[in-house]
């Protein structure tokens, strides 16, 4: 699988419209909150044309893409901190995820109500993070009064993770989310990781725009755009009405649809591009007579840590990695003709993965 992202956002900003033209999972939508009670879930196939082109090329009887799990979880509400809307059954949701797709309304239309009563970005986005925010403190204060009577023992680790909490409790505390906190060494990443804070997860922001403005946009966007800005978070502008026809058509009709409208790719592909992007993710493929198979591994991932990612027996006996390029099997047209042409390359154990990569990995248990 390539990674699991939770759709959030307040209510009636088109999370489950977007989830069902996305994942054709038909999940309930209706101009009402909390019309997402429970979070839906659909796993999407990657689209990669490169795992198209290795299938034509090796012609085997099948062929596996990477996968991404969505999660449309419930609007939140001001007060879900504290049980309001559906509160804590919400935010217990969100600490599954690897990544987080927070989608704003952008567009202004009388027949759908706001929670809120008006459209406005910058408060739309405060409200969900000032909930995240104080569930986090909820945690993180927790955890100082366990800490605390641990440090009673004299035990100087855990007088330092104590401290290391009551930094983040003040970090939180400022209103600032727990992905800006600076953690040094080993022992605070353990800490830090084991907390599985709500807003240490990686966010992108979705523009959820009139078709008419996808490619202009409008102030409403520019606003989500420069809040952003300052987080160095990544921005999606897509139609959840666009692609909900686009979902509707015949695969080999998508591409004409898009083009009529001067789209290059659809919204899903944005975000699985983006999504990747924001997570260090790439892209290995492995392939032979009888499956071509797609691989997803974080960038920087060593040979047999991306053979583990196959199977655990690949990476205890592994011995070596045997590695042709997309771009010089796909000009070869054979991997005969990339060995003839010297484009195969034996790597070892420090040999790092590269998106792209063709891998056949030899190993012995």
């Amino acid at each position: 699988m390539g990674f699991t992202c939770g759709i959030v956002g307040l209510p009636n900003v088109g999370k489950s419209s977007l989830f069902n033209a996305m994942t054709s999972a038909r999940a309930d939508a209706a101009n009402y909150p909390f019309c997402t009670i429970d979070p839906n879930v659909g796993v999407v196939t990657v689209p990669d044309h490169r795992l198209t082109r290795i299938a034509e090329i090796y012609k085997p009887p099948k062929v596996t893409s990477t996968t991404i799990e969505f999660l449309d979880i419930a609007g939140l509400v001001k007060g879900a901190s504290k049980g309001e809307g559906l509160g804590n059954q919400f935010l217990s949701h969100i600490r599954n995820v690897d990544a987080v797709a927070h989608v704003v309304r952008c567009f202004d239309d009388p027949n759908v109500v706001h929670v809120d009563g008006t459209v406005n970005p910058t408060r739309d986005i405060e409200v969900v993070e000032t909930e995240l925010i104080l569930k986090d403190l909820e945690t993180v204060e927790r955890k100082v009064s366990e800490a605390e009577k641990r440090s009673r023992s004299e035990d100087k680790k855990a007088k330092l993770e104590a401290e290391f909490l009551r930094r983040i409790n003040e970090h939180l505390s400022a209103g600032r989310l727990a992905r800006y906190f600076d953690v040094h060494g080993t022992d605070e990443s353990l800490w830090m990781r084991d907390l599985h804070l709500l807003t240490r997860k990686p966010v992108m922001y979705v523009c959820n725009v009139h078709e008419s403005m996808l490619h202009s946009g409008n102030p409403y966007v520019d606003q989500v755009r420069e809040i952003a800005a300052k987080e160095g978070a990544k921005v999606v502008v897509i139609s959840a009405s666009v692609e909900a026809e686009v979902a509707e058509l015949p695969e080999a009709d998508q591409k004409l649809f898009l083009e009529g409208l001067g789209l290059k790719e659809s919204g899903l592909n944005q975000v699985i591009r983006e999504g990747y992007d924001l997570l260090h993710l790439i892209t290995f493929f492995t392939a032979g007579p009888k499956e071509a198979h797609a691989w997803t591994v974080q960038r920087g991932t060593l040979a047999p840590e991306a053979a583990g990612a196959i199977h655990s027996d690949f990476e205890r006996g592994f011995i070596r990695a045997e590695v042709i390029k997309f771009d010089d099997l796909d000009r070869l047209g054979s991997e005969n003709a990339a060995k003839e042409n010297g484009c195969m390359f034996v790597q070892g154990r420090e040999y790092t993965v590269e998106d792209g990569d063709v891998i056949y990995f030899r190993f012995n248990v």
